[in-house]
């Protein structure tokens, strides 16, 4: 896939990767429909694209996304770490790292109660909530 966090990236590289990160959610969706709408949900939280999330970017904000969304697939939809990451085009070290990253990170009880509520709006097949709504403030 290629790389989005080119500062000089032209219009058309950012086309070509957009349209690859749309592929990548369109077979998401295929494979597994509680997974993409977890996605979904977790883009509208913090307020990034879906397709952010499953490409191979690096910016803070959308690792952090892709984080969280690796983290619920695994802790709410009972995936193993290969199939997480499987769903997501990572390795299962990969997964493992950002579910122990978020796992740290629930110390903080702001982001806690933003994974909690993300939780139980996909336990309780929900819809997301407004946007800005569970954004972390740090």
């Amino acid at each position: 896939m290629a790389e989005v966090d080119k500062p000089n990236a032209t219009i058309d590289e950012l086309s070509v990767v957009r349209a690859e990160a749309g592929r990548a959610l369109a077979r998401l969706a295929r494979r597994d429909i509680k997974a993409a709408e977890m996605v979904q949900l977790v883009a509208r939280a913090r307020q990034i694209g879906p397709e952010d999330i499953l490409r191979r970017g690096r910016r803070a904000e959308i690792a952090a996304g892709r984080q969280l969304a690796m983290y619920l697939a695994h802790v709410m939809l009972g995936l193993s770490l290969t199939e997480v990451g499987a769903l997501f085009g990572r390795d299962r070290t990969t997964v493992a790292y950002a579910c122990a990253q978020i796992e740290d990170q629930r110390d903080d009880a702001a982001f806690d109660a933003e994974v909690s509520r993300l939780e139980a709006a996909i336990g309780s097949c929900e819809s997301a909530p407004a946007a800005g709504e569970l954004r972390h403030a740090g």
